[in-house]
């Protein structure tokens, strides 16, 4: 399986949160519902210009279409 930086619970959520159906989101980011549907089950990624777009269709930063960074471990 290949590995894909977008988190999608995220990118979930904010479509919900705006009240976009995957279809409305696939239109607003030029990109099919299918797709959408995939990068919301983590079977498919999305490109760098895919991210962009959707970060403005959901009226958010594309960090906020990331996964929470990783703590760093602190030293015992």
């Amino acid at each position: 399986m290949k590995a894909h930086y977008q988190d999608p619970v995220q990118i979930r959520r904010r479509r919900i949160e705006a009240g976009l159906t995957q279809e409305g989101l696939g239109k607003k980011a030029k990109v099919s519902k299918a797709h959408i549907s995939m990068i919301e089950r983590g079977t498919a990624g999305a490109s760098a210009p895919l991210l962009s777009r959707l970060a403005e269709a959901l009226e958010c930063e594309v960090a906020d279409l990331m996964p929470p960074p990783i703590p760093a471990s602190v030293p015992a």
